[in-house]
């Protein structure tokens, strides 16, 4: 199934984490004082974002006989919020500041966020690291996007109801990636296997099919 491609859809909303900042910021001195719900901080609904992109940072131009060009928006300038809601700051730093950050960078901001940390961590295990958390996924490579698909099952996750766990199908995953990120895709597809996932992969790399249990040669 293919990540959600809307420009809205970024790092946060896909591994939801963007709620527990919501209420983190809301929860600070300066919303409560402005009387600042969770809700003032998210971009999908009106009430903190900028009306006039609807929360998107940019304005999509649309050209005749070429791809669409998409441009900052220009009365908040990509930054997506009002200056009331950017003017609220939890550790010196606002939502914006937030979504411009690395996952590297968010996770030794929320270090003492044990939640937050939980949604994060598995993004910097499959080598996602170095993506900002309000990234479009529009923008991610196709290896990118099954990353951080693949990051989804690394996450914290509640039993199934069966007792079953998936069985997962891999078709070339090392194409066109580093011999650094495949180290790391290979220990990230350990540890669904050490948490009793199934794994199949159809490969040529040499460094995947010496990690298998079982081999079957076509």
């Amino acid at each position: 199934k293919a990540i959600g491609r809307t420009p809205r859809a970024n790092l946060l909303t896909y591994m939801k984490a963007m709620d527990p900042i919501r209420h983190l910021l809301a929860a600070t001195m300066a919303a409560r004082q402005k009387k600042l719900g969770p809700g003032a901080f998210s971009f999908n609904v009106p009430g903190g974002r900028c009306e006039a992109c609807k929360g998107e940072g940019f304005e999509k131009v649309e050209m005749q006989f070429l791809s669409d060009v998409y441009v900052a928006c220009p009365q908040c300038h990509g930054r997506r919020f009002t200056a009331e809601i950017l003017s609220v700051r939890y550790q010196d730093r606002n939502v914006d500041d937030i979504l411009q950050m690395t996952v590297d960078q968010a996770l030794v901001f929320f270090a003492d966020r044990r939640k937050i940390v939980a949604t994060l961590t598995p993004l910097a295990e499959v080598g996602l690291g170095y993506l900002r958390l309000g990234q479009p996924l529009s923008t991610l490579s196709g290896g990118e996007a099954q990353r951080l698909k693949l990051s989804r099952f690394l996450a914290p996750r509640k039993p199934s109801k069966t007792g079953g766990t998936p069985l997962l199908i891999f078709d070339e995953p090392t194409t066109g990636l580093h011999f650094e990120d495949i180290r790391i895709l290979l220990q990230a597809l350990q540890t669904l296997v050490d948490r009793g996932h199934s794994v199949l992969i159809i490969e040529h790399n040499l460094d995947v099919i010496k990690s298998c249990d079982w081999i079957v040669d076509m």
